[in-house]
């Protein structure tokens, strides 16, 4: 395993530091320059744009295409083109043979192909090329192909050990590759109108020792430069420890070039995500919190592979914590069991006990959403759902929706996929067992003073985003000492809360009875009615001892919320499963409210966020089932309520 330690990681700094970008333009006389000359000479400065003018923008920031390996070798030939063409509402035809098209054309967008191989596999396919002639490519293509499962695979455990096939492990190419997302990126941007950034994945795996069949812990990111991107990008062919890649992307910093990287797939991370110790079993530090916060603001809470917020066996009182759960190991058929390093509301709890037993926090962290498609297309919409892989959406019995061979009942019908005795996940395997997981999810928002890359991405840093799990809904969330109800009819609401409070991502500071939290939310025109608007607290006894609360803060229909339990009463909301038709009239377009904690102790430290829920409608496979006339699996939730939310605002007693 090549391990960069800090001797190799110092020279990566000063190279990068080397290779910046230089001003050449010479420096003015200093004795010849006088006021009125530099006045001249120096443009003046325009006006930050006003706060209350920021605008909600939906995109997607984890999105593969054939220079994936894995997708790849499951038939994906999908370009950078493609993904960006199908966000800015083109029709596409996936690599399954059938048309995908959004609603509508996304605002921002990045491709994020695996950096481990990028390219690899395409060029090994292409007759002619060095690397079709190698042995290893023998064994994956062509008509003498020998094991092209075992190679795959073999391809994978290189990502968990850092050890590279050195027969296939073309720098060129992989660094072409790299470029090529690089240009596309910059072909397809239209600021002001569609947004791209260059990007790509940083998969890092570790061994799930105490599993009996093979598993690796999933510690991926995505990696987003925010302009200029660097010729070459750093793997976990490089180092598979992502504090090495915060080293490298504090690097590029210096070098000119911002970039941040965002964790996804926290629950499938055996509790590693957010853990109480560094990457080696080290003990935490204030740099270590400091490093991680500048290198990962905000996290991916939703995407294809489930939703990383909460789990029911860890907040037991949360009656929406079951919500498109992922419980396989990525890559294996392994079960993967809930841990607080998993998910996002632990975590949270997590990092407010660290700044209250040694002042500081590492997870301070806000959230978005996006897919993980490998078509180039994410499926966000529940009726069209379409898969990650292209024989997920060619094909609803390949994804377990309907009974398989024709059957019109599941009664004794469903067809288990068989687990190897070795537990190796092959593609088609692994295929099988996920696709029952899979969610139509997610997508990122962000407030943003306008769609350019400087503004997305400056929102993304400043945490004032939110995620859904695939409708465009609009969540804000602001908190101050100061508001009163008169806020809510206030027609510069949006102003006055900037003014006398804070949003989502930020601190809140001051003295007061309690916070008071401004909970917003807008229904996306193309999906459900919204049901009800929640407030989440998380909070720390002085001996550290955790607690979550979940709190309905408005409710459709006009009725309020139960001042004992804290819950909405039931709208009446109802899904019929044979045709998925929805009783609309019990939801509502808009939701606000002026929310006081109503157990505030000022002495402890807490977290706030916004969640938002839709009635309840068809998930995607019900959809499927009601098109083929069969009841929906009931191995799979037939219904779903979609959400939204917020990045969270912390207080802290000490200001």
């Amino acid at each position: 395993m090549k391990y960069l330690g800090q001797a190799s990681l110092a020279a990566l700094m000063l190279a990068a530091a080397c290779t910046a970008p230089q001003d050449t333009a010479s420096a003015p006389d200093a004795a010849a320059s006088t006021p009125e000359t530099l006045a001249e000479t120096t443009p003046a400065k325009a006006a930050p744009p006003a706060p209350a003018g920021r605008v909600a923008l939906f995109g997607d920031l984890h999105v593969h295409t054939g220079q994936s390996f894995d997708a790849f070798i499951s038939s994906v030939r999908a370009t950078p083109d493609d993904a960006y063409r199908f966000a800015k509402g083109e029709k596409i035809t996936t690599d399954g043979g059938y048309d995908v098209q959004l609603n509508g054309p996304l605002d921002f967008l990045a491709v994020t192909d695996h950096g481990e191989y990028m390219g690899i596999m395409p060029a090994m396919a292409t007759p002619g090329t060095a690397l079709s002639q190698t042995a290893f490519a023998k064994t994956v293509f062509g008509p003498d192909a020998e094991n092209p499962a075992q190679s795959f695979q073999n391809v994978g455990l290189t990502i968990v050990s850092g050890d590279e096939i050195e027969e296939i492990y073309d720098r060129d190419v992989i660094d072409s590759a790299w470029q090529r997302a690089i240009y596309a990126a910059e072909r397809h941007y239209e600021p002001g109108k569609f947004t791209t950034f260059a990007g790509y994945e940083f998969t890092a795996m570790t061994p799930v020792l105490e599993s009996e069949i093979p598993a690796a812990a999933n510690l991926h990111r995505n990696v987003i430069f925010r302009g200029e991107a660097p010729a070459r990008l750093f793997s976990t062919l490089d180092s598979p420890n992502p504090e090495d890649l915060w080293s490298w992307m504090d690097a590029q910093r210096t070098g000119g070039r911002d970039v941040m990287s965002i964790p996804h797939n926290s629950n499938a991370s055996n509790g590693e995500m957010f853990a109480s110790e560094t990457y080696e079993g080290g003990e935490l530090t204030a740099d270590y919190a400091v490093t991680r916060m500048r290198n990962e603001p905000v996290i991916e809470i939703t995407q294809i592979k489930g939703t990383s917020e909460v789990h029911p066996s860890l907040s037991p009182n949360d009656e929406w914590a079951n919500f498109e759960l992922y419980e396989t190991f990525i890559g294996s058929a392994a079960k993967s069991s809930p841990h607080i390093g998993d998910y996002a509301r632990n975590a949270l709890a997590r990092g407010l006990g660290l700044a209250d037993t040694k002042g500081f926090n590492p997870f301070k962290f806000g959230f978005i959403g996006s897919s993980d498609t490998h078509i180039g297309a994410g499926p966000f919409i529940e009726e069209k759902f379409w898969g990650k892989f292209p024989v997920d959406g060619a094909d609803p019995a390949a994804r377990h929706s309907i009974p398989p061979d024709g059957a019109m009942t599941w009664d004794a019908t469903e067809a288990e996929a068989s687990i190897p005795a070795d537990g190796v996940m092959v593609p088609n395997m692994r295929r099988l067992l996920a696709a029952r997981q899979y969610s139509a999810s997610g997508l990122a928002g962000v407030w943003a003073d306008e769609n350019t890359r400087e503004a997305i991405f400056d929102a993304i840093r400043r945490k004032e985003t939110f995620g859904t799990s695939g409708p465009r809904m609009k969540a804000r969330m602001f908190a101050s000492f100061d508001y009163d109800e008169a806020i809510l009819s206030d027609p510069e609401l949006v102003a006055s809360a900037y003014e006398a409070g804070v949003p989502q991502g930020s601190m809140l500071s001051g003295t007061g009875t309690a916070p008071k939290i401004l909970a917003w939310a807008m229904r996306d025109p193309d999906s459900y009615p919204l049901q009800r608007l929640q407030v989440v607290k998380v909070w720390t006894d002085a001996d550290g001892t955790a607690h979550e609360a979940v709190y309905d803060a408005a409710c459709s229909g006009g009725t309020l919320p139960d001042p004992d339990t804290h819950r909405c009463p039931d709208n009446g909301a109802s899904v019929n499963l044979s045709d998925c038709s929805t009783d609309d009239a019990t939801g509502v377009g808009e939701m606000k409210a002026l929310w006081t904690d109503p157990d505030f102790d000022a002495a402890r430290r807490s977290a706030y966020y916004v969640r938002v829920l839709e009635n309840p409608s068809c998930r995607w496979s019900s959809w499927d089932a009601a098109r083929n006339g069969t009841p929906p699996n009931p191995d799979m939730p037939s219904t779903i309520q979609e959400r939204a939310w917020t990045s969270p605002v912390w207080y802290n007693p000490e200001g």
